[in-house]
């Protein structure tokens, strides 16, 4: 394994150059997690772990009743017209608005192509028939870093979804990372089941919910729009979730020719600050799990090494045990195979390698001893059969303690402590971004 963290190929110079400084630190980090080689992805999932590589990036999900204009917020936010806008309802199903590199249409699958994090939608019928994406090359804002899901209008009455959209909005507000909940002060704000939904997410996410009074510039005089204000937070402060401190509705409006004078103070520039703050929170967010990830993988690393360590251990201390038992099993075929040489050699060409006194001492306390031994065991066939049963025991004692526990390769280990070496690096990148 090398330690090199894989870039992708300098071919378009003018669009590594045109990067900001923030996209190009969420892309080095999910590179750094889906690389085919040295990827974190495949590093963990070779021990047993199962990481998500984090999105390159944020995901704002667009919620109101139809007309609310949640498509020509997002119109105004990337200054492209690339969603249809009306007072009927022009929303069908659910729209991803993404960035990329040339004006693209997608259609059901190919949206999760492009969306893997939202596979879950398939299990959903009906969800991915009404799936779609609209790739724009627009650069405005803080749209490279931003997909908004754009989603129906919602409605009381007859009106009828192909999809359970009770369901599917609510599991989304869950993948999202923004939920803006937009309220129209002319069109059905207050209708029961966007609050029925917007309870729903609020009871699991609030942290996510934005509120917004969009429109507001046609909400007539000032007066109007409190009265409006009013009747859409005493609804709200009904229902126990959305009942809290700190509540705020800001009122927005899209600027335009066309927009009608109005003395309304338009905070349609504080939603973009909270899509660039929720931006940079997720960035902390993101190398803060790196280093986290890292230090799993880490750790489960040097566990498999120290584990290998005990088992060498373990191994070496089996083989040594049963190596002396295998001896002293053939010990008594030693013993009567030294007395045979012994016995077919003459003393005088013993004596010419081992000089004599040598000879006379081994003869002493070795052959003579052994020699009445071995006499005394061949003249008993009880002592033969207890002997060879002894070593026959011995023997398959040492092969059933000798076993080996399976243990790594010298080159498993050298891999295991480059992982470690390449997750140091990893570390030190996301300390350094």
């Amino acid at each position: 394994m090398s330690g090199r963290i894989s870039q992708r190929g300098g071919g378009d110079g003018t669009l590594e150059a045109s990067l900001t400084p923030n996209e190009k630190i969420l892309r080095d980090v999910h590179q750094l997690y889906v690389d085919e080689d040295n990827g974190l992805v495949r590093i963990a999932r070779s021990f047993g772990i199962e990481l998500l590589a984090p999105r390159k990036k944020i995901t704002v999900l667009l919620i109101g009743n139809h007309s609310a204009g949640k498509s020509s917020f997002i119109n105004w936010y990337i200054e492209e017209h690339i969603l249809k806008t009306g007072v009927a309802i022009e929303t069908q199903g659910f729209t991803f608005v993404t960035s990329g590199r040339k004006r693209e249409s997608l259609q059901g699958n190919a949206s999760l192509h492009l969306n893997p994090y939202f596979k879950p939608l398939q299990e959903m019928p009906g969800v991915i028939e009404n799936l779609s994406t609209e790739i724009s090359t627009s650069r405005n804002k803080k749209f490279t870093l931003v997909n908004f899901l754009d989603t129906p209008g919602l409605t009381d009455g007859d009106m009828k979804y192909d999809f359970d959209i009770d369901r599917a909005i609510p599991w989304l507000g869950n993948v999202a990372d923004l939920i803006f909940v937009f309220f129209d002060p002319i069109g059905q704000a207050l209708c029961k089941r966007t609050l029925n939904i917007v309870e729903e997410l609020s009871e699991v996410k609030p942290e996510k919910m934005r509120f917004y009074l969009s429109k507001a510039d046609e909400a007539g005089p000032e007066s109007d729009r409190q009265k409006v204000l009013i009747q859409i937070a005493q609804e709200l402060c009904k229902r126990p979730s959305l009942n809290k401190a700190g509540f705020e509705m800001p009122t927005i409006y899209v600027p335009g020719p066309n927009t009608k004078s109005t003395r309304c103070v338009n905070q349609i520039e504080d939603v973009c600050k909270d899509i660039e703050k929720t931006i940079n929170l997720t960035i902390q967010n993101t190398l803060d799990q790196l280093e986290k990830d890292c230090d799993v993988i880490v750790q489960q690393v040097e566990r498999k090494l120290d584990e290998d360590c005990e088992v060498r251990s373990r191994n070496s201390s089996a083989s040594f045990r049963a190596y002396l038992l295998w001896t002293l099993a053939i010990l008594p075929l030693m013993l009567w195979g030294s007395c045979s040489v012994d016995s077919l050699l003459t003393k005088d060409s013993i004596t010419s390698i081992i000089p004599p006194e040598y000879y006379a001492m081994i003869d002493k306390l070795y052959l003579v001893p052994t020699r009445q031994m071995i006499s005394t065991v061949l003249s008993d066939y009880n002592l033969i059969a207890a002997c060879c049963a002894l070593c026959l025991m011995l023997f398959l004692l040492g092969a059933f303690i000798g076993r080996y526990e399976l243990e790594n390769t010298r080159y498993s280990q050298k891999m295991f402590q480059a992982s470690i070496l390449y997750l140091s690096v990893c570390i030190w990148a996301s300390c350094t971004f």
